[in-house]
């Protein structure tokens, strides 16, 4: 929140508890809110006193056990789908094409959500299921933005095994199109994983910075362009846009590929 937007006391109270996440000293809080440390010092004390923020027994605070205690019943009630679904049908609107929200679990990407296309196809994807992450514009999105040593292992715990005739199962060869993926910002499945489907996909970002899932639309090979530039960039706006309904950083951190 800007600075100039902090008009009332709920407001700089609420600029204190998001800088705690990341300062514990009181001058530190002050500068990276713009408020004068006298304030900071009396919304620290109002934080102690409800269990939002702690002492660290060094003169600075730390993180309280409510925020904990908060969050968990918060993510009771989570649902990524239902943030993401805003984003997801204005993707689907404009474009005309299935779209596709997927989270990683382990070795695969689950769908969390699919909304179909102003012509549906006979796709195989079905909310609940879960398939491998090379053989997925999905999966292949989320595996770029791994650390090189957690794809290996992925790799060699899962195998490449060919779900199609078009799936990759050579480790040289996906590694080569995970680096492509990683530089240019989307991913692509030519019938890897639905024989005649064709999709487009970009990662997801949790609140962390760390990839979750991403986003995809599909379609039928002769009715979609894998090399639109024009459709890769509306399905990266729209997963970035599911990011940040889902609290993730507005940066990043680049994915570690060597």
């Amino acid at each position: 929140m800007a600075v100039g937007a902090a008009n009332g006391s709920i407001d700089k109270a609420l600029m204190v508890l998001e800088s705690l996440a990341q300062h514990s000293r009181v001058t530190d809080i002050a500068a990276a809110t713009g408020l004068p440390k006298s304030t900071v010092h009396r919304i620290l004390q109002s934080l102690l006193a409800w269990e939002f923020a702690r002492a660290d027994g060094g003169g600075g605070y730390l993180p309280g056990p409510r925020i904990l205690a908060l969050a968990g019943k918060v993510m009771t009630r989570f649902d990524p789908a239902q943030h993401a679904r805003a984003a997801l049908r204005d993707l689907r609107d404009r474009t005309g094409f299935t779209v596709h929200f997927a989270i990683r679990s382990g070795d695969e990407v689950v769908y969390v959500e699919k909304l179909e296309g102003r012509q549906p196809y006979d796709m195989k994807s079905r909310v609940g299921n879960s398939v491998p992450l090379h053989t997925t514009g999905i999966g292949k999105a989320v595996m770029a933005n791994l650390p090189a040593q957690e794809t290996d292992r992925i790799i060699a715990r899962a195998g490449l095994v060919a779900v199609t005739a078009r799936s990759i199962t050579d480790p040289r060869v996906l590694h080569d199109q995970l680096a492509e993926v990683a530089r240019r910002g989307y991913a692509v499945d030519d019938g890897e994983n639905d024989p005649g489907i064709r999709c487009v996909a970009a990662p997801v970002f949790d609140h962390t910075g760390a990839v979750m899932g991403g986003v995809s639309i599909a379609a039928l090979t002769f009715d979609l362009e894998l090399a639109d530039e024009v459709l890769a960039g509306q399905v990266m706006t729209t997963a970035a846009a599911v990011s940040a309904a889902l609290g993730a950083p507005a940066q990043r951190p680049a994915a570690q590929l060597s």
